[in-house]
């Protein structure tokens, strides 16, 4: 197997405020290969897109302490803003979580596209240079024609119509078709998707999921998808990274994780999942912990059905619980699955096995590709 498109390392995001400082990503660690699809499933506050926001440079407030964001090998904190900026957009783009407010209202659709394909990579100019630049046709036509071109590829019926138009006269769908276009404008090698299909109905997002599979598979291009929907995960991703508070509780294939679901944060996703038989889901009880004064164990300690008073104190990293799945939790022994955890697991914690390992239960529901499950 080659170099890994992505590493993220020991990253650590943290944040100033009025109350002190909020650790908001503590320590984690994922890796991407070139043209695998991941997916970071979390509930809403967990981390998810402040993680790729570190990822792509968008976060000027945010301090990072620790870690390290490795693109093709390199790592990326190092850059100077300047080198960072000629990656962002044309080696690396992102798909944003809301396409009724990720375009801009007061230029067109095709104005929009046009200025991604003029100006990604580039560096910043200052405002004589940047009007002379505006003012050459040099590749006007070429661009045009590029966009329109692209428009056609996310199946838009009537490319050359949505070009001149403004996003208020398009749909949601539509719109987040335009911002999958202008994401993949540039052939990047990496696709961060935020919920790309969070603000849309569930026919229209799954029309979009596809389209956007079928896109990023005829490229060859490496994804790594936000969502807090494990079906919309399993539909999409090859992996499946599951964050709570901050962290990155259980790591797995897809087919694997479904079938083992090992962390309780994970099992009570799945088990939240609305059924057939059972009909909605009692959820998770409780909320996330106070990012400024977070628990020194386990952050999700407090709604754990199968806490016991270790789990308050004695940090749970992640373990080795096969050939390639890492539960961060007690109930599970196993080898750490970094390095820098060895000096915990010389006094490994016992608070016993997983009751449903005891029990000889199944896993929750199987959760179907369209988000609801098959029982």
């Amino acid at each position: 197997m080659g170099e890994p498109i992505l590493e993220v390392k020991n990253l650590h995001v943290h944040f100033e405020t009025h109350d002190g400082t909020a650790e908001v990503i503590n320590g984690i660690d994922f890796t991407i290969e070139r043209g695998e699809t991941a997916a970071l499933v979390g509930e809403t506050g967990c981390g998810k897109s402040v993680t790729v926001k570190s990822i792509m440079g968008l976060l000027p407030s945010a301090t990072i302490p620790e870690g390290e964001i490795r693109y093709k090998g390199e790592d990326v904190l190092s850059l100077s803003d300047a080198e960072r900026h000629s990656r962002r957009g044309k080696e690396m783009s992102m798909i944003m979580q809301d396409p009724m407010t990720s375009l801009n209202p007061v230029l067109t659709v095709g104005e929009q596209m046009m200025d991604v394909l003029k100006w990604q990579g580039r560096p910043r100019l200052s405002l004589s240079k940047l009007v002379r630049d505006a003012l050459s046709t040099g590749s006007k036509a070429e661009h045009r024609e590029r966009a329109i071109e692209m428009l056609g590829e996310v199946e838009i019926s009537a490319p050359e119509r949505v070009f001149e138009s403004y996003p208020v006269e398009l749909s949601g769908g539509m719109r987040q078709r335009v911002l999958i276009a202008i994401a993949l404008l540039s052939e990047p090698d990496l696709l961060i998707a935020d919920e790309p299909g969070t603000a849309l109905d569930v026919t229209t997002e799954a029309k979009v999921l596809d389209l956007l599979d079928e896109l990023v598979e005829e490229r060859d291009t490496s994804v790594l998808y936000i969502t807090h929907d494990l079906g919309v995960a399993r539909e999409v991703s090859d992996r499946i990274n599951v964050m709570y508070a901050g962290e990155i509780v259980e790591q797995a294939p897809t087919a694997d994780l479904f079938a083992n679901p090992q962390h309780p944060y994970t099992r009570g996703l799945l088990e939240s999942i609305p059924t057939l038989s059972t009909g909605i889901g009692d959820g998770i009880e409780g909320h996330l912990p106070d990012y400024t004064d977070p628990p020194v164990g386990c952050r999700f300690v407090e709604r754990c059905p199968h806490a016991e008073p270790a789990c308050y104190d004695a940090y749970p990293y992640p373990r080795q619980t096969g050939s390639d799945h890492a539960t961060a939790c007690h109930l599970f022994d196993g080898p750490p699955a970094r390095e820098r955890h060895e000096s915990l697991a010389a006094d490994p914690v016992d608070i016993g096995t997983a009751p449903w390992l005891v029990a000889g239960g199944d896993a929750p529901g199987d959760v179907s590709a369209d988000g609801g499950t098959d029982q």
